[in-house]
């Protein structure tokens, strides 16, 4: 084996993807081998999509929410199958009016109309307002005044009307 050959083995091996060439012959015996470098795998953390979470659970302060009959804390179970609920769309706080020491906005007995704004939440000094989707009568105010608030937290229960 002539060095030239030798060199063309290590081109052929250099822009293969190869990792080693073995060669022999009666007079020699060749094995070029090629280190790879692997990067270490890069680990990103996966962002959890935003789900609905359950209402919080009323701070030992707070009032009971208050469904139509004036019973406190009618069961999800029974509201979320026949009533819409009207969720947080962000992370924030629940202002049920417009201004401090103003008339709430909705409140249990209301009749809505769709596009009518229901509550403010406040998120980043920005007042948000949110909109019914749908015309009905509220049943159930879920989240008292001046509430944090999650994403996905059930604010209002709708009867479709």
């Amino acid at each position: 084996m002539q060095l030239n050959d030798v060199a063309s083995l290590v081109k052929l091996l250099d822009k293969s993807s190869l990792t080693e060439i073995s060669f022999s012959d009666e007079t020699s015996k060749v094995v070029l081998k090629k280190e790879v470098y692997r990067a270490a795998p890069v680990q990103t953390a996966m962002m959890a999509m935003p789900m609905a979470a359950p209402a919080p659970a009323p701070l030992l302060s707070a009032p009971a929410p208050q469904t139509a009959g004036g019973t406190p804390g009618a069961g999800p179970e029974k509201a979320s199958s026949k009533f819409k609920e009207v969720t947080s769309p962000m992370v924030g706080t629940y202002y049920a009016s417009s201004s401090p020491g103003a008339a709430a906005l909705t409140q249990v007995g209301t009749t809505v109309k769709a596009g009518q704004v229901l509550c403010i939440i406040e998120a980043m000094k920005i007042m948000n307002e949110i909109e019914s989707d749908v015309s009905g009568v509220v049943e159930e105010v879920c989240v008292s005044n001046e509430t944090p608030v999650e994403y996905g937290t059930v604010l209002f229960r709708i009867r479709p009307g």
